[in-house]
């Protein structure tokens, strides 16, 4: 299938051709005509897959058909994206200026973390499409700067991880502004329960879109795994960094504090590098972000804030300095290499402390992490991998539960909380 197969108008397929796209992803292959149709759409993809032009495309179309004199006047949006972070929101605002260059249609993009002046003149100005993330949107609706309340189409981007950072509360002040007759696209790279009961609550006879297991990594991404402490991890991602070839290597640390420390640390090794987290400036990220894209500085130390919608190309090396205890986690990592098809490696520590850990992550990705050993000889061998099933073999096992007698029988035997206590 080709671009031109999904019935987009030629502004929109011209922007398309600049951009060298020629086949459109599963995802958008399958959303884009359901878009056009007005249906409510619930995404869910892996990262990387083209997920924001998967619903941008659809959105520009339907509104650049829209007449001069229906635009919307000033202060009141037509079509709401809601997303967790202010690099997603920022990347999604350049997608929808990207794709929509020859169209019409007017986007702004507001976020925390800065003066909202500029922010507050864009909306004044007039905007069809506005990218927000929910604090700063709930912040201007409080000073009567902007409304939803004409709001045609609702677009929730991440939503997992809009839950994991709790902006459940807000997204529920948020959902009872706009109008109950709207459509309704839900993008996530996860289902988990509370993501399939907010979907419930918010679409209306939506059309499931999923082109791939969930939480899969892509095929093309090779994982391994270097068995070292804590103390020995610096100079073994020192060693790593400046014996291997790579364009753009992006390194994941648990915490903010600590990914400032391992910039020092490289740094003093002549190593590139800078942090992007979120005690850091906006005025800082957007720099750090910057010189990551343009190769200025090769190496990015980043805590989760990045695990989501951050879309540089050519990043070779995926890096776990410290190994998520969550497997789905692990995936949204190392989903930014290996991006549209491309070769990409993840390479992750693992202390002895964390071998349940890494055995989750196997246990989800279906595969065993490539043993490696340290080549500053620190530590003892790597423990061999413990047997996986492959990818889509893996067997179900039932949980067993006891039976309604035996359960009686373990009841009556436990003593009350009285008589232990007496």
């Amino acid at each position: 299938m080709r671009f031109e197969d999904l019935r987009l108008v030629e502004p929109l397929l011209r922007a398309v051709r600049t951009e060298r796209y020629v086949h459109p992803t599963p995802i958008q292959a399958d959303a884009i005509p359901l878009i056009l149709a007005g249906r409510d759409v619930l995404g869910c993809a892996q990262t990387g897959t083209g997920k924001t032009a998967a619903f941008a495309l659809p959105i520009l179309q339907q509104l650049s058909k829209r007449s001069a004199e229906a635009k919307a006047p000033a202060g009141r949006i037509r079509v709401l994206v809601l997303c967790p972070t202010r690099e997603l929101a920022q990347q999604i605002f350049e997608s929808f200026r990207t794709y929509g260059r020859h169209t019409n249609v007017r986007q702004a993009v507001i976020f925390g973390g800065v003066n909202q002046n500029p922010q507050v003149r864009a909306l004044r100005a007039g905007v069809d499409v506005l990218i927000a993330t929910p604090g700063r949107l709930l912040d201007l609706m409080g000073q009567g700067l902007v409304s939803i309340k004409s709001t045609e189409v609702l677009v929730l981007d991440e939503a997992d991880r809009m839950l994991d950072m709790g902006f459940l509360p807000d997204l529920r002040r948020i959902l009872t502004d706009v109008p109950r007759k709207r459509q309704t696209l839900l993008f996530s790279a996860t289902m988990p329960a509370p993501i399939r009961k907010l979907a419930g609550d918010i679409l209306h006879d939506a059309v499931p879109v999923q082109v791939s297991r969930v939480s899969s990594p892509a095929p093309s991404v090779s994982h391994s795994v270097y068995h070292v402490e804590k103390v020995d991890k610096p100079g073994l991602l020192a060693h790593l960094l400046t014996q291997t070839s790579y364009t753009r290597a992006l390194v994941f640390s648990r915490t903010k504090h600590g990914a400032d420390k391992v910039v020092k640390k490289l740094v003093k090794a002549g190593v590139p590098a800078a942090a992007l987290h979120g005690n850091k400036s906006q005025g800082a990220r957007t720099r750090a972000l910057a010189e990551f894209k343009s190769g200025k500085t090769p190496v990015l130390i980043a805590t989760d804030i990045a695990a989501r919608g951050l879309d540089v190309e050519d990043i070779s090396h995926v890096i776990n300095y410290d190994l998520t205890p969550e497997p789905e986690t692990y995936v949204h990592r190392i989903g930014r290499t290996g991006r549209a098809g491309a070769s990409g490696i993840a390479i992750s520590f693992c202390t002895s402390e964390q071998h349940a850990d890494l055995r989750a992550i196997e246990r989800l990705i279906r595969e065993p992490l490539q043993r490696e050993t340290d080549p500053l000889g620190n530590g003892d061998s790597p423990p061999p991998p413990r047997p996986v099933p492959p990818r889509d073999t893996q067997p179900r096992t039932p949980r067993s539960r006891p039976t309604r007698s035996s359960s009686r029988r373990s009841r009556r035997r436990r003593p009350s909380a009285v008589s232990a206590a007496s």
